[in-house]
């Protein structure tokens, strides 16, 4: 797999793409992930990307120009299934560029950024783990929160009990089905309680 992330302050994105589950990742050989300065695209003395939008918005727009350039010469070198494009709604990009670029707007929640790149990340991060091999225990992701539109139950480790308060006694028990019960129910009701959008869908 290889994911490629534009973006104009490409040092945002270091730190997170190289620790932990992606780096192991990427050190495997699992996923490739390759991060291009926008910068690089633009051929004025300033190097700019972005300029005041037409209209009189408050704000800065990205320009077409790198963006087109830095895509058709990715696309010119491989075959891609989608061309993503983080939103609600970071406004800040020439509307051609949705209209004739991307393929998929991928919203990560109802809140705006400073710019897509925590989003990509944050993408990056979701779709990698699911790659056979790129965590350690394969049946933990196939146990992760939406899985199955439910949010997990709670889990506890040792102390069994620690200022007083106890890890439920089914969980000591050593009875797997009563253990599976609980967890299901616990699952269903932090759903009910937390996010009852799920259960819903």
């Amino acid at each position: 797999m290889r994911i490629d992330i534009i973006s104009s302050v490409p040092e945002l994105l270091a730190s997170p793409l190289n620790e932990s589950i992606l780096k192991r990742a990427q050190a495997k050989g699992l996923v490739r992930i390759v991060v291009h300065n926008l910068h690089d695209y633009a051929h004025d003395r300033r190097k700019t990307t972005d300029d005041y939008p037409f209209g009189g918005e408050a704000g800065m727009v990205m320009k077409p120009e790198p963006v087109f350039e830095l895509v058709e010469k990715l696309q010119a070198e491989r075959t891609y299934d989608e061309i993503i494009y983080t939103s609600p709604d970071y406004k800040g990009i020439d509307h051609r560029i949705r209209e004739h670029l991307v393929t998929r707007e991928i919203s990560i929640g109802d809140y705006v950024l400073t710019g897509g790149e925590l989003a990509a990340c944050i993408i990056a991060d979701s779709v990698v783990r699911l790659v056979p091999g790129a965590i350690g225990d394969e049946a933990s992701a196939l146990t992760d929160c939406f899985q199955d539109n439910l949010l997990a139950p709670p889990v506890y480790t040792r102390p069994a009990e620690f200022r007083g308060w106890r890890v439920p006694d089914v969980l000591l028990s050593g009875n797997f089905a009563q253990i599976e019960k609980w967890q299901d129910d616990e699952a269903w009701e932090r759903t009910r309680r937390l996010r009852p959008d799920l259960l819903e869908e």
